[in-house]
C-alpha cells in the first residue's frame, strides 16, 4: 500500500516512517536480455543460460544495475505526495549489492524515510530501499535513494 503525503512539507518530521512494501516483480530472461541490449553487458552470467548454468549461481541472475534501477519501479508503489509542481530524483547513496537475482525469482522493495529536509523550494527526503528476493535471507540491492518534491 501506498505511503501518500498530502504535500512536500507534509514529509517534514517523517524520519523513521516504514512505506511498507511494494507489488512482488517476477525478473525473467526476457526482462534481462532487454537490459542486457539496453547496456551493452553481455557478460555470460546474464545472458547465456547453458553457460551459467555451469556458472557459480546454477542459473543466469540478473544485473546489479538491473536491480537497482528497479528502485523507478518501486518507490512510486511506496511512496507519493500529492500537490507537487514536480518530484525529480537527485541521485542515489549507498548502493550495495548483498545477494544476486536468480532468473525466475520474484523481488519487492520495502523502504524507509531516513530523513527529510527543506532545499531550495522544496522538500528533499531520503528513502533507504531495499529490494528482497522472495526466499532469500539476504537483499539483493539496498539503496538509499534521494527524491526532491517542489509544491
Amino acid at each position: 500500500m501506498t505511503t501518500v503525503f498530502d504535500n512536500p512539507a507534509a514529509l517534514l518530521g517523517t524520519e523513521g516512517t516504514h512505506l511498507g512494501s511494494s507489488d512482488w516483480l517476477q525478473i525473467d530472461q526476457q526482462r534481462i536480455d532487454l537490459f542486457a541490449e539496453a547496456t551493452g553487458d553481455h557478460q555470460w552470467i546474464h545472458v547465456d543460460p547453458e553457460r551459467a548454468a555451469q556458472g557459480p549461481f546454477g542459473k543466469t541472475i540478473a544485473h546489479g544495475y538491473l536491480t537497482l534501477s528497479l528502485a523507478n519501479l518501486f518507490l512510486p508503489q511506496l511512496l507519493r505526495v500529492d500537490n507537487v509542481s514536480m518530484g525529480v530524483n537527485y541521485g542515489c547513496d549507498k548502493v550495495r549489492f548483498p545477494a544476486p537475482v536468480p532468473v525466475g525469482s520474484r523481488v519487492r522493495g520495502t523502504g524507509e524515510i531516513l530523513s527529510a529536509e527543506q532545499v531550495k523550494g522544496g522538500v528533499q527526503v531520503v528513502v533507504r530501499m531495499t529490494i528482497e528476493v522472495e526466499g532469500s535471507d539476504r537483499p539483493a540491492c539496498v539503496i538509499d535513494t534521494i527524491s526532491r518534491f517542489f509544491p
